[in-house]
């Protein structure tokens, strides 16, 4: 016999009649197995219930887990010894972006050049704790990143908001030519009339505006310099209020060197893939002419010691839009034509993909700066401090000059060295510039130096 006093299951209710016949009648007998049944039935409800619950516990854990997920901050990395802060220029990712490891974030400028801010490890943006441009310092944190696999999905929130965001542009009423009432065009009735002479069309002002220059405006724009533009002032003009500076001046017959290199060109392309121009010429003739003049090569240091060198790191004048920066090319005194146009190709290349490091900028012992590219005829070139003088070369133009009391149209190109007077005296400076003259005018003089 059961007992009135069953224990209560969890789960479903079961509800137990309150007495049963202790006569064994048919009625009882039925009802007797009806309630084992039930009982059965609960106990299995039971079993399969309890699991259910469970696993509802374990995957509401496992969202809040991704909730409160860790995420890894991201720091000014170091730049250079003499570098300890710049402005964050631009953020390539923003929130919400998945980011490979070592994949470029953001981008510093400094006074020199472009640092770039690099992902510690996969993961997604989860703040951007900085500004575009702030300044900012070495360590500082920029950027909080929440790491995960791309193929790992990303956290249970992101997938629901997406899934919402989704849902909620599908369900927004989208106008479409088919929503709206169609109109049959009414068929236009032929005009007997005779047509109007043809007018000039008006000019149609474009949406960018007027192409043409001045139109009366007197608008003003304010910008703030970038801080490699007020690094080059600042050392420009510590270059003016420090050498003593004297320009003088030469002119070169390029027509062996034009006819060396139409000769080459093609050959030193497809042999060292490099394109033969002016540069390697003049920057082998200057170190030539280098070894023999060493006071242009030298510096000044401690206002009253001179620093000689038995190299030449050739420092390169390349224009960026950012500005003028000098990388360099170093032991330029052993370095073929062909090497040295290979070197500056290279360095050039860097300085306008803003890939230049500290180790390309720092040193240097003499400039060669080729305004001739943009045009230039004529120049007095700025020393590059702390050297001692700066090569300018300028365009190749055809001009009569008297050649054996003849005159000829040549190929004509003037150079011009500046040079710190308190350590190089005219007399050397003259007789560098002819030397590199007699180099280019001869240039198999170079091969045998």
């Amino acid at each position: 016999m059961l007992s009135r006093t069953t224990p209560r299951l969890q789960g479903p209710t079961v509800r137990i009649p309150r007495a049963i016949s202790t006569t064994p009648t048919v009625h009882s007998i039925h009802t007797y197995n009806a309630l084992r049944l039930t009982l059965r039935t609960t106990v299995a409800l039971q079993k399969s219930w309890t699991p259910i619950q469970s696993s509802q516990q374990q995957r509401t854990f496992s969202v809040s887990a991704l909730r409160t997920a860790e995420t890894r901050v991201i720091n000014v990395p170091a730049m250079a010894e003499s570098i300890s802060e710049g402005v964050l220029s631009a953020f390539h990712k923003q929130v919400g972006d998945y980011v490979e490891q070592d994949e470029e974030i953001a981008s510093i400028e400094t006074d020199k050049i472009d640092v770039a801010i690099n992902a510690s490890e996969s993961g997604t943006i989860a703040k951007l704790l900085v500004n575009e441009g702030d300044t900012v310092t070495v360590g500082q944190a920029v950027i909080e990143l929440s790491p995960q696999k791309r193929d790992g999905s990303q956290s249970a929130e992101v997938q629901l908001a997406t899934e919402a965001a989704k849902e909620s542009k599908e369900d927004q009423p989208t106008s479409s030519p088919t929503s709206q009432p169609e109109t049959k065009p009414e068929p236009k009735k032929e005009s007997t009339a005779p047509p109007a002479p043809s007018k000039p069309a008006a000019p149609v002002a474009s949406a960018q505006g007027p192409v043409s220059a001045y139109k009366g405006s007197r608008a003003e724009r304010r910008e703030k310099m970038t801080r490699m533009r007020l690094r080059t002032a600042e050392r420009l003009k510590q270059s003016q209020n420090t050498a003593a500076f004297l320009t003088t001046f030469n002119e070169v017959d390029m027509s062996k060197v034009m006819e060396f290199r139409a000769q080459n060109k093609d050959n030193v392309l497809q042999k060292h893939g490099v394109k033969l121009g002016f540069m390697g010429p003049v920057a082998r003739a200057s170190a030539l002419a280098l070894k023999e003049i060493p006071a242009i090569n030298a510096s000044i240091e401690n206002d009253d010691t001179i620093v000689f060198r038995d190299y030449i790191d050739l420092s390169v004048a390349v224009a960026t839009p950012k500005g003028l920066v000098t990388p360099v090319l170093r032991n330029m005194e052993s370095l073929s034509v062909m090497g040295i146009e290979k070197g500056i190709a290279e360095l050039g290349k860097k300085a306008r993909d803003g890939k230049l490091t500290m180790d390309d900028l720092s040193g240097g012992s003499f400039t060669i700066s080729n305004s001739g590219i943009w045009g230039s005829l004529f120049g007095t070139p700025i020393i590059n401090v702390p050297q001692t003088a700066v090569l300018g070369i300028y365009g190749i133009q055809q001009r009569p000059v008297a050649i054996k009391g003849q005159v000829e149209i040549r190929p004509m190109m003037y150079t011009a060295l500046t040079y710190d007077h308190r350590l190089v005296d005219g007399r050397e400076a003259v007789t560098f510039l002819t030397l590199v003259k007699k180099y280019l005018e001869d240039p198999a003089s170079m091969l045998t130096e």
